[in-house]
């Protein structure tokens, strides 16, 4: 029997990540076993791919099979989004290693009481106070939205920054002016860092407690939680420059703050606390379940992560 040259690959845990990078104009493929992009140029850079959270792939960019396969095994997340990133069209999906996971949220999900705590525990974290008492989920959304407009008025204030409402029109994203492009430019970085971290843990981002019926409605709801803490200022404080490519700018930005705040060693326990907050255990395996023949090799990944 041949012994193999290199070790298995396995993924690395998000809180030892890096968070994000962009690509655009460039083929992106696997060259002697490492992550390159090559320009039309010619030119070839690596990408440590097993130590990013995501690659966000703007357009222009073009992926190979082998690449695709590399980002999965290693349990790094690919995003196609627009151009600079304010976008989204599909995503791929590293994680989904667990099942008890899934169950467990969507039982949390699908019970009216259960849910209630869970979107309770998320109002306390979010405003740093318990919530008010005998209040629905669909009247803790009322207050939460009302608190939300208080605080962007607020922050715009603090940064001299004309601030009219959190609008624009995604069809005609050179028209939205300034504050709501930085917003939404800092926001995407954010939401694709949380669904990366939300697929680690082994959960399903459309599940989810306040925010229903999207693709992504659970990784709104945890990105919420760190949003006006980290995101939101930045943007504000950019807007305020009036840069000449706020997008570059903010993408740079929540980069750095990222690594500096270590987001992501913060977001897969956050998640845990916020929902155990119902009070239940993840449900054990049915006692006619079948083991697996082979069991899976234990590796320094997450739970939800998906090694060979």
């Amino acid at each position: 029997m041949t012994t193999p040259l290199l070790p298995p690959l396995k993924p690395l845990p998000m809180k030892d990540r890096i968070s994000m990078i962009f690509v655009r104009y460039g083929q992106i493929d696997v060259l002697d076993g490492a992550f390159v992009v090559v320009d039309r140029n010619g030119v070839r850079k690596h990408i440590p791919v097993g130590s990013v959270a995501c690659i966000m792939l703007e357009p222009g960019t073009r992926i190979s099979h082998a690449a695709v396969n590399l980002a999965a095994v290693v349990g790094t997340l690919l995003v196609w989004v627009g151009e600079s990133g304010v976008r989204l069209y599909s995503s791929g999906q590293p994680g989904g290693a667990r099942a008890d996971r899934l169950l467990y949220q969507a039982k949390l999900a699908l019970d009216d009481e259960l849910r209630l705590k869970v979107v309770r525990k998320m109002y306390e974290v979010r405003f740093g106070e318990p919530a008010p008492a005998r209040r629905s989920v669909e009247q803790l959304r009322g207050i939460e939205g009302a608190r939300v407009r208080a605080t962007y008025k607020l922050m715009a204030q603090k940064h001299r920054v004309n601030w009219k409402a959190r609008n624009y029109d995604r069809n005609q994203w050179d028209v939205a002016d300034m504050p709501n492009r930085c917003l939404s430019a800092a926001t995407s970085c954010l939401y694709g860092i949380t669904e990366a971290a939300v697929l680690a843990a082994g959960y399903a981002p459309a599940v989810g407690f306040i925010h229903t019926g999207k693709p992504l409605s659970f990784v709104y709801d945890i990105a919420d939680l760190f949003k006006f803490e980290t995101v939101v200022p930045l943007a504000f404080r950019i807007a305020a420059s009036i840069p000449a490519e706020p997008e570059r700018q903010i993408r740079l930005a929540c980069r750095d703050l990222f690594r500096s705040d270590k987001l992501l060693g913060r977001i897969i326990p956050l998640i845990e606390d916020v929902l155990a907050a119902g009070g239940i255990s993840p449900p054990a395996a049915p006692p006619e379940s079948v083991p697996p023949a082979i069991p899976n090799p234990t590796g320094p990944g997450d739970v939800g992560h998906r090694s060979r």
